[in-house]
């Protein structure tokens, strides 16, 4: 994925997307994805846990170290930032009423350390990428997202509009709320990768959609870093963020089509 002003999305990603998923394909024969028992040489094992827990305090985006955009795991973090955000500044006023006003940016933080953040009380996740309530504002373990990007820059972009969608369920009325608040992320950051294409602040390029499958069947139930019963498992993931890429934000919502 990169930051364009181009676009180059077709409905045939989304139909990709839903092949890969009927096929049972997490995204490609080059990167499947790792279980802690098997580890892809020279490289760390899977993380802890996926997403949903809490971070501590505010700060900027990580910078790139000089990179642009894309050219690093930072680089691509910093642009996933900017798009999500936009998206929503963009479209907020057609959606929802009030006014957007987007979560704070924690960013990186290292799990394993010391001196972790907190949110509530309680410490940052190990290896995990979160939305906290108490404080508002997204951030993510650093060895989550160099793991993930790995596997495809594309994995970066979904984590965080995954948590950005945490940030926007926790500014709507409960009634706009899904039971399912992880799937309903999942669905939220569907609409907002492929509503930013159709914005042309975000160009698909080859293998993402590959690289979003794997990511979403990467971070679902069946693996040994997620809840059981939490995020719902493969099938689910690609179904709701399929859902989101095809009717928008508006398709996301509690009886959405009924």
């Amino acid at each position: 994925m990169a930051v364009a002003w181009y676009l180059r999305l077709s409905a045939s990603l989304l139909t990709l997307l839903t092949l890969l998923l009927v096929a049972g394909c997490g995204g490609g024969s080059d990167l499947p994805p790792r279980t802690a028992e098997t580890p892809a040489a020279g490289t760390t094992p899977p993380p802890g846990t996926s997403s949903g827990a809490p971070p501590g305090t505010s700060s900027g985006s990580t910078t790139g170290g000089g990179d642009s955009a894309g050219d690093s795991v930072e680089g691509d973090i910093n642009a996933a930032v900017s798009v999500t955000n936009a998206y929503w500044q963009t479209h907020w006023a057609e959606l929802f009423t009030g006014a957007y006003n987007p979560p704070q940016v924690l960013g990186p933080y290292d799990g394993a350390a010391a001196d972790v953040p907190s949110c509530g009380g309680t410490p940052l996740p190990n290896d995990n990428a979160v939305y906290c309530p108490d404080g508002d504002f997204v951030a993510w373990d650093m060895d989550l997202m160099r793991w993930g990007h790995e596997r495809g820059d594309a994995w970066v972009y979904l984590v965080i509009a995954h948590e950005w969608g945490h940030a926007v369920q926790n500014r709507l009325d409960a009634g706009l709320v899904d039971l399912a608040r992880e799937l309903q992320a999942d669905c939220l950051a569907g609409a907002v990768l492929f509503g930013a294409a159709k914005d042309k602040t975000l160009t698909f390029e080859d293998g993402d959609t590959n690289e979003l499958a794997d990511a979403l069947t990467a971070l679902a139930d069946k693996t040994p870093w997620t809840n059981t019963s939490d995020h719902g498992d493969a099938s689910q993931r690609v179904s709701y963020f399929s859902r989101g890429a095809q009717s928008g934000v508006k398709g996301c919502l509690p009886n959405a089509g009924q």
